[in-house]
């Protein structure tokens, strides 16, 4: 039997890229978990925006074990992976004044946190998501691709990571697939497997500065654990009001 030669050379590649975000960004990391934290201990929760595949980044930080309750996702109709035809999903990041269309409903106020993600960095949605959220007093941390982002020109006047209050750097590849198949595909794209490490494991930062504040962290158990539904009713309730999602 052949040994799974492409599998070995992605999980490789992924654990490099691990390797490079705790070496990157430690610092940073200590920053928006501080923000993200306090935004917590003051009654706050923590908005979080992405389009297309890195909305699935966004989606898997709410409403699941292990996560934070007080996490907002902005997931605009039409800007998801279960918009049809799919590739409307492309032409709308990429025109400009439809987040004005969605951001107004998201219920930002001064000193709040948004996590805006972005692997390319450089369609208008997000970078527009951004500067509405910087325009009410809101605090923007990118989690994007800056190599990537740097070799591609802007859709926008920017690129995100240039205009963010702080930046998570995505060591991805630019094009995000690293496993070369044939003389010219490449397969396997780095940026959901990377970022869903770097976004979660800022939360259990997040979780340990809020404990350390004196306050028990809002977290999600499993469903599927005994007493578990009960434990998330009653953050749920505590929240209800301003996480939206909950009924």
């Amino acid at each position: 039997m052949t040994a799974p030669v492409n599998f070995a050379a992605y999980l490789a590649a992924v654990r490099r890229q691990l390797d490079t975000v705790a070496a990157e960004n430690g610092e940073a990391i200590g920053t928006a978990a501080q923000w993200i934290a306090a935004a917590i201990v003051r009654g706050r929760p923590l908005h979080v925006f992405g389009a297309s595949h890195a909305g699935l980044l966004a989606q898997d930080l709410f409403y699941r074990a292990g996560g934070l309750v007080p996490v907002v996702p902005i997931l605009p109709a039409g800007l998801m992976l279960n918009e049809r035809p799919v590739q409307r999903t492309s032409r709308l990041e990429r025109q400009p004044g439809v987040a004005s269309t969605f951001m107004e409903e998201a219920g930002l106020k001064p000193g709040d946190v948004l996590v805006v993600i972005s692997v390319s960095g450089r369609n208008p949605v997000p970078l527009e998501v951004c500067e509405y959220a910087q325009a009410r007093g809101a605090r923007v941390i990118a989690v994007t691709g800056v190599t990537f982002s740097a070799a591609q020109e802007s859709r926008g006047r920017q690129r995100l990571y240039e205009i963010a209050d702080l930046t998570l750097n995505l060591p991805v590849v630019p094009g995000d697939a690293v496993v070369a198949v044939g003389l010219t595909a490449r397969v396997g794209p780095t940026s959901s497997a990377v970022g869903a490490a770097l976004l979660h494991g800022l939360m259990c930062e997040v979780a340990g500065l809020v404990l350390a504040a004196g306050v028990e962290p809002p977290v999600f158990v499993s469903g599927n654990v005994d007493g578990g539904d009960e434990r998330n009713e009653q953050f749920l309730e505590r929240w209800r009001d301003r996480i939206g999602y909950a009924g």
